[in-house]
């Protein structure tokens, strides 16, 4: 993940934001507002670094980020040579699901598998 106090223009922070997630954030993990690539309204952006992975949830008030924003995303938050992913996970390991909400996950230790080039 990239030093996140780079997009520090899009931080969220203050007493708000401290009686919400605790902090407002560091190097590698915050609440951000980010204006979407689409139509500049806002995406919701929580990133945090622990237990071995990178994770950025990405939302909207009113409808799920499109693929387009969610790139938008993985391109600030992330290096370019990176890889970061989403999991479709069965839905008995679903802890909580918010109807607008998708995620990025990389993990620190592990390269990640990547398909053929020509499948991509």
């Amino acid at each position: 993940m990239r030093d996140l106090h780079t997009l520090d223009r899009y931080r969220v922070t203050g007493e708000a934001t401290r009686a919400i997630y605790g902090w407002d954030g560091d190097d590698r993990s915050g609440a951000f507002m980010v204006p979407s690539c689409i139509d500049r309204q806002p995406l919701c952006v929580i990133a945090a670094n622990d237990e071995g992975w990178d994770h950025i949830s990405v939302s909207r008030k009113t409808r799920v980020p499109n693929w387009y924003e969610l790139e938008q995303i993985k391109r600030l938050f992330f290096e370019d040579n990176e890889v970061a992913v989403q999991f479709h996970l069965p839905p008995s390991q679903h802890i909580s699901v918010h109807p607008n909400v998708l995620h990025l996950w990389r993990p620190h230790d592990v390269e990640l598998p990547l398909p053929p080039g020509i499948f991509v």
